[in-house]
């Protein structure tokens, strides 16, 4: 096995184009999948190509199109930068321990495609585009729900890297959010499971309303009969259809280890989020 450090974003997509290899970042996944034990080197199967030192993929910004972040940006530079909306802050912030934060990119939590991974959550709620790059085709710009296409399966062709993820919302285009993570400890806690919420309300009345977990299935859920259900609903129809909600959203939670546990949890954290926001609080955001 061989690692080769890309000087910058040409060379690592020269690299990508003529080479069948790894592409690694912060490792906090794709270490932890080599591990072979205490004293014993990882092992991967294919060559790495190292993009963590690239400057032209660390960075956050405002453009017309939303938040761009790029690949290599950490959790940690998420969870501190003001223009990123708020439920994704929280869920970089609350991801493993502050060694993880300084290491973990975006883009590896993106591709790992773990039904477990803390940003997938907030993104698929904020309609999150990833922007993936090579040298014969170019860029492409793949929703996120199409770019994790199931369990550790993503649309990324053998030449191509990811260079960045856009998203089009602010804080300001929602009335309430939520976000919240259940985990066995603060540090180094791997999700049971996330729920993220955002409702927009104009005049009393539901202009947008959507839910996302993880941890409840082979991808992260989002179910578009729930939105479809909430749509031009009063807030006080929100409240009499909120068990008809709960259970939309329990549809696309899959069978898996605690079903009936995942299912009660997204239940109870839906309803008191909508029982929340009917009372029309002054509050913005809701943990």
């Amino acid at each position: 096995m061989s690692v080769y450090v890309a000087k910058d974003l040409q060379d690592a997509l020269s690299f990508r184009r003529d080479n069948d290899c790894i592409i690694m970042a912060g490792g906090s996944d794709l270490m932890v999948s080599a591990y072979r034990g205490a004293g014993v080197l990882p092992h991967f199967e294919k060559d790495i190509l190292l993009i963590r030192n690239l400057k032209e993929l660390n960075y956050i910004k405002k453009t017309k199109k939303g938040v761009v972040i790029g690949a290599c940006t950490v959790s940690r530079q998420i969870a501190s930068s003001t223009i990123v909306p708020w439920v994704l802050r929280q869920a970089a912030g609350n991801m493993g321990a502050i060694g993880l934060r300084n290491s973990a990119t975006i883009a590896g939590n993106i591709a790992n495609a773990s039904p477990k991974g803390d940003t997938p959550g907030p993104l698929y709620l904020l309609d999150a585009v990833v922007t993936v790059e090579s040298l014969n085709n170019g860029k492409r710009d793949i929703p996120i729900r199409d770019f994790i296409v199931k369990f550790r399966t993503i649309d990324l062709r053998e030449d191509e890297i990811i260079t960045s993820i856009t998203v089009p919302f602010t804080d300001d285009d929602m009335t309430y959010w939520f976000y919240h993570k259940i985990g066995t400890r603060r540090a180094n806690a791997i999700s049971k499971l996330t729920l993220s919420c955002a409702a927009k309300i104009t005049k009393g009345v539901v202009d947008d309303f959507r839910i996302s977990a993880t941890a409840c299935g082979a991808v992260t859920n989002r179910s578009d009969d729930v939105e479809n259900i909430c749509k031009n609903l009063t807030l006080s129809q929100l409240v009499e259809k909120k068990e008809d909600i709960s259970s939309a959203f329990d549809k696309v939670i899959s069978p898996r280890a605690m079903p009936e546990f995942r299912r009660e949890a997204c239940k109870r954290m839906i309803e008191d989020f909508i029982l929340k926001i009917s009372k029309r609080p002054r509050k913005k955001f809701f943990d």
